[in-house]
């Protein structure tokens, strides 16, 4: 059955708003590219969404789960102040609305890592709605509508071990808490989905919700991708799940696309459903039929009041929030005479806004540049940008080699050990690096 690009986690019946302009130049062998995407973020806080179990990563196998976490009879879910806290201030940094009162829902479906049978998660009302997410892809300003941020827990884990033919459970991450945020079909190729990936994962970073660690699972992204003619409706789409790198993303969309062609090229339809991307062999393979929102049988979840989130409450949240990139962005802007795309880039990390900032008003080059030549000021006392990769690749390689305790805790987990890293590179370049170029050239190395 053919089945139009509505939302897919949410399973709601609404389908989205199809108000953008076909860009020609994005068409791929005369086929519209349509993506959506569901991420999960892993919030970072220090026990479980509804029990005080610990949320850390490592632990031996089912030593963090309560019998909260598991539905033992006579147990009863708690809310996590911390966990809406922190839903509150992704809706603040997105400029969405914060529901005032938000409900939680079982989610019933049968999995081995689901111990109770359900998961609870938020369906009609969920507490964060609406918002954008805007980057540059290249020198182009682009804009990604979000329909929803919900609050919900995480299920266990399947462990196989192949050598000896078992497979097991880890029920450790069992209500781990996650923020699920859902964009409408606004993506239109691999790399604006990739650049709008990492604009989000660099959202919720720079607020502090979510370590962003996508190897251990606190960043997961799911891409739903179809293909329609321009002006036809909505073809049916596809979910690539569980996308842990933004390299696998680009290569696994990049292939769902070009295989949904051939499909339809050669007479076939195209069937919903969920794939996994291998990154082996580069291909796409359906893991199974996608549900729909009747299959699960979403109810409220009686054990749980509904959430009310009182004015004051944001209020408090907003006052309390380190400040956003869109707006340091624009205070660079008004404070040292910046593009949008010079300040959008500089505020791709809190180490490289910081060391631009320390520079600016050190030097005083804002002062000395009135009334005068810009490009001949920035030639005479030379500040010109280092964009040579050669050179760059030589002087990222020295602070890997001179930080190997930040490089290792970086391994380990810990986003800011890359922060620090970017702010070494960007010392060793004496400020004239490329912030674009030394986050990637340092995530590749590093990786």
């Amino acid at each position: 059955m053919s089945t139009t690009n509505t939302t897919s986690m949410t399973e709601s019946s609404t389908e989205f708003k199809d108000d953008r302009q076909v860009d020609m130049s994005l068409l791929v062998r005369g086929y519209e590219v349509v993506i959506g995407f569901e991420t999960h973020a892993q919030l970072s806080t220090a026990s479980k969404i509804f029990s005080r179990s610990s949320t850390a990563f490592g632990a031996e196998p089912n030593t963090q789960a309560c019998a909260v976490d598991i539905a033992l009879p006579g147990t009863l879910p708690v809310m996590n102040k911390g966990a809406v806290e922190r839903a509150i201030q992704f809706g603040l940094a997105v400029n969405a609305k914060v529901a005032p009162r938000s409900i939680f829902a079982r989610k019933n479906y049968f999995y081995p890592d689901l111990p109770k049978g359900y998961q609870i998660s938020q369906y009609e009302i969920p507490v964060v709605q609406s918002g954008s997410v805007e980057f540059f892809l290249g020198d182009v300003k682009k804009s990604v509508r979000l329909v929803r941020a919900h609050l919900e827990e995480d299920a266990g884990k399947s462990l196989h071990e192949d050598f000896v033919g078992q497979s097991g459970i880890d029920l450790n991450r069992a209500g781990t808490p996650l923020l699920e945020i859902v964009t409408e079909p606004d993506i239109r190729s691999s790399a604006e989905a990739v650049a709008y990936a990492k604009e989000l994962h660099k959202i919720v970073t720079w607020i502090g919700i979510c370590d962003g660690n996508m190897q251990e699972g606190s960043f997961r992204c799911d891409a739903n991708v179809s293909v329609r003619k321009p002006g036809a409706k909505f073809g049916t789409r596809r979910e690539i799940k569980n996308l842990n790198s933004f390299k696998f993303m680009q290569q696994a969309i990049d292939y769902e696309v070009r295989w949904q062609i051939e499909q339809i090229e050669d007479g076939h339809s195209i069937e919903q459903a969920t794939v996994l991307f291998n990154p082996d062999s580069g291909e796409t393979r359906a893991m199974r039929t996608k549900e729909d929102a009747a299959d699960y049988r979403y109810f409220p979840d009686p054990d749980l009041p509904p959430l009310v989130i009182a004015d004051e409450w944001v209020g408090r949240v907003r006052a309390e929030m380190t400040e956003l990139p869109r707006v340091m962005a624009t205070r660079f802007m008004a404070d040292y005479g910046l593009s949008e795309y010079d300040a959008t880039q500089l505020t791709q990390s809190k180490a490289v806004a910081a060391y631009f900032e320390e520079t600016a008003k050190t030097s005083g080059q804002a002062k000395q540049g009135e009334g005068k030549d810009v490009d001949a000021i920035i030639e005479a006392k030379g500040l010109k940008q280092m964009s040579d990769t050669g050179e760059l690749e030589g002087i990222i390689d020295s602070v890997i080699a001179a930080n190997s305790k930040s490089v290792e805790e970086y391994k380990a987990g810990n986003a800011k050990a890359f922060n620090a890293l970017v702010g070494q590179a960007m010392k060793a370049t004496k400020g004239k690096g490329n912030p674009a170029q030394v986050n990637e050239l340092l995530k590749k190395k590093l990786n």
